[in-house]
């Protein structure tokens, strides 16, 4: 399979780059992008998950409040379910266009 790596004799260090993408691995441009993209997935999924995790602690502990009634048949608990909805576009849209204006002319460099 391609990226396996062939027993040498000798062992890898931990720090050690390995695979198809050893030579790269070194570049500081390589390091600047695997820094920005890790950053922008962090912060992305902890948005997401910490929104989430707010909305199921309210849905379980503040009943009351998520019981309130906005208009009509309406109530709190809805209206946030639907904002969880359009968070997840935006938390998209934002990846894509931090994606576009950081990562991918890094990327392109070192094509």
């Amino acid at each position: 399979m391609v990226g396996d790596s062939k027993v040498t004799g000798r062992r890898r260090s931990e720090t050690e780059p390995s695979g198809q993408y050893a030579p790269i691995a070194g570049y500081e441009r390589f390091r600047l992008l695997r820094w920005r993209y890790r950053r922008a997935a962090l912060v992305v999924g902890t948005v997401f998950l910490g929104w989430y995790f707010v909305y199921v602690g309210l849905s379980a502990f503040a009943r009351d409040f998520m019981a309130r009634t906005v208009t009509g048949h309406v109530n709190v608990a809805l209206l946030l379910g639907l904002l969880q909805f359009v968070s997840t576009f935006a938390l998209a849209w934002t990846y894509v266009a931090y994606a576009r204006r950081r990562l991918d002319p890094l990327a392109g460099e070192l094509r």
